[in-house]
């Protein structure tokens, strides 16, 4: 492993909420859109958030991108 376990875990979680907030609008159909605006609430509030499957998903897609860059940063000579 090129990096140390807590470096690992560091890099890990600004991976993940970097693509966390790139995942977060995909999907996503505002009140205003679905023409269904609860009365007290934000019009651009979305209607359905998922944040389970956003969860699931930012999970998957940040594992790929670190062990990419755990390949990357193992092979490549840095001198």
């Amino acid at each position: 492993m090129p990096f140390s376990l807590p470096l690992s875990i560091a890099i890990f979680v600004v991976i993940w909420f970097v693509v966390l907030f790139a995942v977060l609008p995909f999907g996503i159909t505002s009140q205003r859109e679905s023409g269904d605006v609860t009365k007290g609430t934000d019009p651009g509030a979305p209607v359905t958030p998922r944040l389970l499957s956003k969860a699931v998903w930012t999970t998957a897609i940040s594992l790929g991108l670190f062990v990419a860059l755990s390949i990357f940063a193992r092979y490549v000579d840095m001198r």
